[in-house]
Parts: C-alpha cells; structure tokens; sequence
C-alpha cells in the first residue's frame, strides 16, 4: 500500500469579503465531486486535505503502483482545482491519518473513518483498532553505492553486509520490483548496528528497483507481548510494496527455553504473514547474536523462504587498531598508543566493543588534551562500582523467591569484578581476576535458571564482553576415544569465550573411576580455566554431597574456583510463593484454600528424599489444572463463569502418598 503527498500551487479565487463563505462552499463541492471521483475504483483514493495560502495538499491512498502525480492532475482537475505546480512524497500511514483528519475537520471528505475502513486501515490503527504497536519511516532516497559501502564500513559487517550490497547492484536497476527472492535476517546485540544495517540494506534495495515503496514499518516482539493474527495481516498487508522489519527483544535465549516456547505462537504468526506476502513485502529479522532457539524457531516456520544472514565480523589486532583510526580520524582528533592500550593480540573484537574503547578514550582525550582545563575531574565510574548491579537479570534475580545466600554471593563477585575494572582504568596494572564458581544445591534449586541470570547480569553491566552462556554436561566434554575429549572441551572454552561455561552435574565427568577419559577432561578444564582465565568464566553446577569429592579429584581445581555459591532447598512458604508466581505466570489465581493445602503438600513433599524443590511445585500446578479441567467437564458449561476457569481450588490439588521405608527380612 502507499500514501502519497502532492503539494502544488494553486490561484487565489476567493476575494477577502467573501474568502470563508466561498471557501466553505468550494470545500463542499470538492467533498461532492471527490466522491464521485474516487467511486470508480476502490484500490485507490485521492482527496483534498487542505487549500490555505495559495498551496493544495492532495493525498492519495492506492493499494497499486501509481504515477502519483499524474493521478493527482487528474483529480484536481476532475474537482475543480488548477494545478500551477506539483511536488510529490511518499508518507508515512501517521502522516496519512493526520492529513485525512485535516480534511474531514475542513470539509473536504465526508467522514475520514470510512476511508481508513475501505482500506483495512481500522484495523490496525484508530479506535477499533487490534493494538499492534508498530514503527514506521521512510527509506534514503538517491543513496549512491559507495555512500552505502561507506556506511556499512563502520560497522564491521565486511564478511556478510559487503558480499550483498555487491549481489544487489549486480545488474541493470529494474523499471519495477518482481518480488523477492531472499529476505534477512541480521544478528547482532548492538541497537544502533541493527538500526543502521537494515537502513542500508533497504537503502540498497530501494535505490535499484528492489522495493517498489519507501515506507518500511518496524514491530518489537517483546516476551510475554501477543499480538493476534489478524493484527499480523494487517500490517503486512499496509506494507505492501514495501519492507517490515521484526526486532526480536530478547537479550538470550539461551536462559530460558520456555520463554522461547511462549513465544511460538507470536512466531508462528509472523512467520505465516511472512510467507503469505512473500513477494510483495521484504521481511527484515533482527536477534541477538545468542538467540539460537528464536532463530531455530523461526527457521522452522519459514522452511519455504530463503534468508541471507548479515553477522558482525569478530575482527583481530591490526584491523580493530585500523577501525579505531578510522575512528578517531572521523572525530578529527589525532590518536595515540593510548587508544590502542586495551587491545589484545590473537582476540576477537566487535565494532561496538571497539566503539566503547574509542569512547572511553575519546574522553579522556577531550579532558587531557583538548580541554585540560577539566583534567582533575574525575569521572563516574567510582559511583558506578558503589552503585547496584544494572540491568534486567539483576532486577530478575532479585525478585526471585528465597535463595539469600546465593544472592549475597552473586552480589560479592559481581562489585570484585567491577572494582577491578576501575583499576584498569585507573591505570593500575593487574592480573584477570579468576571468576569461577562452584553452585551446590539440591535438584529444582533453581542453579541453572541463576546461571544463566549471572550471565546477563555480567554483560549488562559490562563486566564480559558478550555475556552468552554455553550449557554443557559429560557427554559434551568426554569423548568416547582417546583423543577427543581435550578437542571437545577447547572447543566448549572457545564458544564461552567472552561468557559464561556451565558445566552441569560436573561430577559426573570423572565417573568413579581413576585414570578414565573423565580425569583426562578435569586435567583439561582446569589447564583452559587458566588459559582462559581472563575472557571465561566456569561453573562447575551439582549436588552438595557429591561435589565435595569432585574438587578433591584434581588439586589444581579448588584453587581456582574463586566463589562458592549455596543454594538452599526452599521452605515450605517459600514454595507457596512459588507456586502463586507459577500461577500468576499462567493468567490462573489460587484459591486462598488452595494455598493452605499446599502448604500441607509441601511439608509432606520435603520429607522425601527425591523431592525436587521447585519442579515439584510446576509439576504439582500442572497436575492441578489437568484435575481443574476434569472438575469442569462434569459441570454444565454454561453456568461455568472466567473466574471458575482461572481459578485452582483445594479439590484441585491432591496430597502425595507417603513413601513407606522398605522392610527387608534378612541379615544386614
């Protein structure tokens, strides 16, 4: 769909005495003729918006590609008016409403809530709308092909974004777009590098024919945010000819599988729309970086589409020290060894990490020599250390249920590393601090759900610098033959690098036995702990009994785990609270009867010896609501209220059968 804005100048008819009265009367004839006029079509409208100061503003709103500004002669001719002059621009589906609004309030249209209803435009905006909360804006025109390279230089996309401008400009500019033979999908972490990657792309893609309009509408998909199909349709629909761009707002899902699960429907909706406007829209998804069970998700559902993927480039020493010239050149200051300080030779480095060192630089350079009038004024960064741990994962840790202690210590190893982040600003030369960590709990204490926490936590306030967490066990570390198990285990070290290893149930790896493949790959971690002390941190996840004599496996191996963090089975009100942040999660409440019976459940719950903590309490929900549902089909349904069905009773929740110790007739 496009809209179109034609301003032209126009002669003055009206003489001052009689100028409202005449121009009430004009606007009522043109309201009579723009009807007739546009009632020969219903893919395209054309209307007046304003006549003030000598100067026409025509719209039109078409679902086909038109030549606007022959249809807009055509119109003002058919309504009366003279065109002396005409300038023409596509607008944004705003910028449309607030023009059919002036003209309804001047009488140019009759009612400006039946166009946006001839065009499905209610839909999706106005007072009957389904609420979708979207973007819109206008692609570059006359962008040459080496401004764009130029731009997309900056961004270190040399690998992906380069090789397709190139397959873009490859051949003649067509008269009009065909369709789309791929889409794509961009990953990275940075907002400003995403933003800027699709505007270039889109820029690319208008300036030879590819996109038949400039409007590209942009949609966040945020968890827990559901938007209905029809909303989907909608806006796919009022971009065609043009591009949508979906930005998928998790930080990593790597954390949390089901946030991935709840999101399917909303995926799965997305993806149809996708498919079904295949050539006639352009889809732009942007993840982050460890966003593989969205982007494996979303693969799933596009199976039929092909999609071209722009990645930031990992780039080493010389050319990240090119890039920060280049910087600094741009800034038109001059650089020095200082820029180049906190480069390391054989590491990878992403254009927004490089552009954090030159700001960082850039600063201390307008202080010390631009402007040295300010070079005693320290900056923020010891207020930022007293300060609390930023960030979502922080505010989600906190709000958890229970674990004190882990907290505490969270907390404790969070401020040791930001301090000695200040001094390396400060110019104090110091070794990585080793981070490793030791979590012992009993099952469903939640260790894996705050790893994966720590990990956010860590690369929001800037502590590593991506910040994703791997999640090993034995079976990705020890290899079946010899050989293999120290490859494996460098390999896992070389994805976490810049994040977070978490090997789970890590007693298992050496597996009772001396001198196995297990004690070979313990050999191996504690050496990559050392060798990757500075850009990995390890958690080593297990049971208190057992990991006890995992650290006495191997001497090296205690003496390097920095941190050991507790995690206590929770109470039984602790597991209440649990169970009301499960139901609340699920749109459901709990009788307060309920929640008295579950305390009785849980008190009997925690004397088993394979009680599972918090699992026991989603798997206790989840059998209460299959109880909820069968306690409703006995009922008639139509005396069934939405409280009934939102709401767990006390008949809903069972008591667990005792397990009886096991009596044996024998000699012990």
């Amino acid at each position: 769909m496009f809209f179109y804005k034609i301003e032209g100048e126009v002669p003055n008819t009206a003489t001052e005495e009689d100028n409202r009265k005449a121009r009430k009367l004009e606007a009522h004839k043109i309201a009579i003729r723009t009807t007739e006029f546009n009632s020969r079509t219903g893919d395209t409208y054309c209307f007046v918006s304003l006549i003030s100061d000598e100067v026409a503003t025509i719209c039109i709103i078409t679902k086909c590609v038109v030549d606007p500004v022959s249809l807009a002669k055509k119109y003002a001719s058919f309504v009366g008016i003279t065109l002396l002059s005409s300038y023409v621009s596509e607008i944004t589906l705003n910028s449309m409403r607030s023009l059919l609004n002036t003209a309804n309030r001047y009488d140019y249209i009759e009612d400006d809530d039946e166009i946006m209803a001839q065009f499905d435009l209610d839909k999706i905006c106005g007072r009957f709308s389904q609420g979708i909360d979207f973007g819109e804006n206008l692609v570059n025109e006359n962008q040459s092909k080496n401004e764009l390279v130029l731009r997309a230089d900056k961004y270190l996309m040399n690998g992906t974004l380069l090789p397709e401008l190139e397959r873009i400009y490859i051949g003649r500019k067509l008269p009009h777009s065909y369709g789309h033979p791929v889409h794509y999908m961009i990953e990275t972490d940075d907002f400003e590098t995403r933003r800027e990657v699709y505007r270039i792309l889109l820029d690319a893609l208008y300036a030879n024919g590819r996109l038949s309009s400039r409007r590209y509408a942009f949609l966040d998909i945020k968890p827990g945010k559901y938007y209905s199909r029809l909303a989907y349709e909608t806006l796919y629909k009022i971009s065609d000819g043009g591009s949508v761009v979906i930005r998928y707002l998790a930080d990593d899902d790597t954390e949390d599988e089901q946030t991935v699960s709840g999101e399917r429907d909303t995926i799965e909706n997305i993806c149809e729309m996708a498919k079904l406007f295949r050539n006639r829209v352009l889809t732009v998804i942007c993840l982050p970086r460890e966003c593989k069970q969205a982007k494996s998700v979303f693969y799933e559902y596009l199976d039929t589409m092909t999609f071209v993927e722009l990645c930031e480039d990992f780039v080493e020493y010389d050319r990240a020290a090119e890039y920060l010239r280049a910087l600094a050149r741009d800034n038109h200051i001059r650089s020095d060894k200082k820029l180049f300080k906190k480069l390391e030779v054989g590491r990878g480095y992403l254009a927004t990490e490089l552009q954090t060192i030159f700001t960082a630089w850039y600063n201390n350079k307008l202080k010390s020599a631009v402007y040295p009038q300010y070079k005693e004024l320290s900056a923020v960064s010891q207020n930022v250390v007293k300060s609390a741990p930023k960030g979502s994962a922080y505010d989600e840790l906190d709000d958890m249920i229970g674990l004190c202690e882990a907290k505490r210590v969270i907390k404790k190893a969070i401020n040791y590393y930001k301090m000695q982040k200040l001094y390396e600003e400060k110019g104090v030369k110091r070794d990585h601090p080793a981070m490793h960590m030791i979590f012992s709990g009993n099952p469903g204490t939640a260790k894996t759900t705050v790893a994966r926490l720590f990990a956010r936590i860590m690369r929001e306030n800037g502590l590593v610098s991506k910040g994703q967490l791997i999640e090993v066990g034995r079976g990705d570390l020890v290899g079946k033959y010899v050989g293999w198990t120290a490859p494996a285990i460098q390999a896992k070290f070389k994805a976490a690098s810049g994040g977070v290893l978490f090997i789970d149930e890590a007693y298992s790896l050496v597996d009772d036995r001396d001198g196995s493949f297990g004690d070979e790959a313990i050999n191996t971690i504690v050496q990559e702990m050392e060798n990757h002390r500075a850009d990995v941190v390890v958690i080593f996840a297990g049971y208190p009994d057992k990991m006890e004599g995992f650290l006495a496996k191997n001497p090296g191996l205690r003496s390097r785990i920095a941190f050991h963090v507790p995690f206590a089975d929770y109470t039984s009100g602790e597991l209440c609270e649990i169970a009301q942040l499960i139901s609340r999660k699920n749109g459901m409440t709990l009788h307060p009867d309920a929640t008295k019976k579950l305390e009785a459940v849980f008190e009997i719950a925690k004397k088993q010896s394979d009680f599972g903590n918090g699992r026991y309490v989603r798997n206790v929900f989840e059998q209460a609501k299959m109880n909820q549902a069968n306690r409703l089909t006995e009922r008639n349904f139509d005396t069934i209220t939405a409280a009934d069905v939102t709401t767990i009773t006390a008949d809903d929740i069972v008591l667990p059968t005792v397990k009886k110790a096991e009596c044996r007739i024998g000699f012990c």
